[in-house]
């Protein structure tokens, strides 16, 4: 597994966002079904209070999504640890992209496990921002792009995992192309009212096998560029 360096005052900690903390986050991760130990330990040990603002921090390693601005939220730690346990069940993929960075938590817990990290935010001033915390965290494996992220990454797929990180009514027909044949999507679908985390995997043979892997709270996947 790959590991990233951390700051080590953000080992060491204070407060809401200590080890301690962490350690609690995780436990009440595993009592939600998480089971995967890779997942579990990148999640204890990526500094979650680096992605959101400082009047947050106390709230970094509670089990509930928090505001970034620009109407977008981090996404539940329980949430990030089962997509990312759904993406890695059946082997690490080699190349990864992310459609919609947002904060970067995401996008920084992916490039702990898997070789290739590309992530796509169509709102600059998060992907800004973003960039500034992957070098904070001396990411090397992880490559970004202001752009529509319904339009994926074309210039370098085939992927062998996508993660979506908004919701829409079905999977982008462009994203989905950019699926190996035999590659895994997770991804939120469905109305602001209702939405279903599902997996859709390639059966080598241009078909996907598709679950359900429990309902979920996501902002809209929107297109453009802001």
């Amino acid at each position: 597994m790959n590991v990233y360096p951390l700051p080590a005052a953000d080992l060491k900690g204070e407060g809401m966002t200590s080890q301690r903390a962490r350690d609690r986050l995780v436990a009440s991760l595993k009592e939600g079904g998480i089971r995967d130990p890779r997942v579990i330990e990148v999640i204890r040990n990526v500094p979650r209070h680096h992605f959101i603002d400082q009047a947050l921090h106390s709230r970094a390693y509670e089990n509930t999504a928090l505001p970034i601005g620009h109407g977008q939220t981090i996404s539940q730690p329980w949430v990030v640890a089962r997509m990312t346990e759904a993406l890695i069940e059946f082997g690490i993929p080699q190349k990864v992209l992310e459609i919609g960075t947002g904060s970067g938590y995401q996008a920084s817990v992916l490039a702990a496990l898997v070789p290739q990290v590309f992530t796509v935010e169509r709102i600059e001033e998060l992907l800004r921002q973003a960039r500034r915390r992957f070098r904070q965290l001396g990411l090397t494996n992880l490559r970004t792009r202001h752009d529509d992220g319904k339009l994926g990454w074309p210039d370098e797929a085939p992927f062998d995992g996508i993660i979506l990180t908004a919701a829409g009514d079905t999977i982008p027909t462009r994203i989905l192309d950019q699926l190996s044949p035999t590659g895994v999507l997770v991804a939120p679908v469905g109305s602001p009212s209702q939405q279903m985390l599902i997996r859709m995997r390639g059966d080598g043979h241009g078909d996907f096998i598709q679950e359900e892997l429990g309902a979920v709270s996501f902002v809209p996947l929107l297109g453009g560029i802001g």
